[in-house]
């Protein structure tokens, strides 16, 4: 078996020292771009790969940023982690990532082992934690970003939303358009948080109208496919019949609840609305297509990516406790609309 090439063996064939092939994959501003350009061509030529251990020792950085989601077939959290790391590759920093499968325990055993690997900064979904993972986040000394949500005490900065003003704003929509007898399709509260306060802002929405708040079908633990959705919308249908109007916790529950309208011969939306949340390709090719709102998943990626890159420039400006409000759009569509 072949020995395996060391940095030694890299810096005798360019003609340089050990320390300048270091300094050239660390991105040392001294090197030269043509001798950067030598030393990696020799290197792609004898398949060395740079152990950066000792290098982030001494430097103090790794070089990654620690990422926890819920889910990892979530298309929104997918476009929101491309954007995110799209974003810190322009600045040579990689993701290290952890999902959560929507328990908040688990979450806490990934913060402690993340933050054992000395990420440079830490992004979290949504703004609820165990006291413990809280702690640890706070006591981190690096950037923490919450995303996906808008938390009323946030531990560091935050780039996201109001999932409870923005499912308020869809009951206000579907109010508007005279649905008064309003259902919802969710996951069990403990579970998903952020469906949570979506479900806490179509009960304050309602409650303002002075409209029933009893119509809630709970679809199971997160995250809820297709065909819990299904499943939810027959025990609503059953247990409510005269409703008019459902409200889904995502587009990919609404399509459930739309397919079982349809198994049933109960038009949509002649008989009945159907709304989802997160715009899904799904819910733009559906027949009928199904009104959502777009949270801009990619651009929470982006902004959290920006941010963090430029909080890792200019340490003195981490100090400074930034939030950075997304502002979700209503798209409505055939499902909603009135005939």
């Amino acid at each position: 078996m072949a020995r395996t090439p060391i940095m030694k063996d890299v810096a005798k064939a360019a003609g340089v020292s050990p320390m300048t092939v270091s300094r050239a994959f660390s991105q040392d501003s001294s090197v030269s771009k043509s001798t950067r350009e030598k030393i990696m061509a020799v290197a792609e030529q004898l398949g060395y790969v740079f152990d950066s251990t000792a290098s982030n020792l001494r430097s103090q950085k790794t070089g990654f940023v620690a990422v926890i989601i819920p889910s990892l077939n979530n298309a929104n959290f997918a476009d929101t982690v491309s954007a995110l790391s799209g974003e810190l590759a322009n600045h040579n920093l990689q993701i290290l990532l952890g999902y959560t499968g929507y328990n908040i325990e688990e979450e806490e055993r990934l913060i402690g082992q993340l933050l054992r690997r000395r990420p440079e900064a830490i992004v979290v979904t949504g703004g609820r934690h165990t006291a413990a993972a809280r702690r640890m986040l706070e006591n981190s000394a690096i950037p923490v970003v919450e995303i996906w949500d808008l938390p009323d005490d946030p531990i560091d900065h935050v780039v996201g939303f109001s999932n409870a003003a923005t499912m308020g704003g869809l009951v206000d929509h579907l109010v508007a358009q005279n649905y008064t007898r309003l259902g919802f399709i969710g996951a069990d509260a403990d579970g998903d948080t952020r469906g949570a306060d979506r479900r806490n802002g179509f009960l304050e929405a309602l409650g303002r109208h002075q409209l029933d708040i009893s119509r809630l079908i709970s679809a199971g633990p997160a995250p809820i496919s297709m065909r819990e959705g299904a499943d939810a919308m027959a025990r609503l249908l059953q247990r409510f019949p005269d409703t008019e109007a459902v409200v889904c916790v995502s587009d990919l529950t609404a399509f459930g609840a739309l397919t079982e309208c349809q198994r049933r011969d109960i038009r949509v939306p002649g008989e009945i609305a159907v709304a989802g949340f997160g715009a899904y390709d799904i819910s733009a090719f559906s027949v009928p297509t199904i009104t959502t709102i777009d949270a801009f998943s990619f651009d929470i990626g982006r902004e959290a990516g920006e941010l963090i890159s430029s909080l890792l420039r200019n340490p003195e400006a981490s100090r400074e406790q930034q939030i950075r409000n997304i502002s979700p759009k209503l798209v409505v569509r055939q499902s909603t609309f009135r005939v």
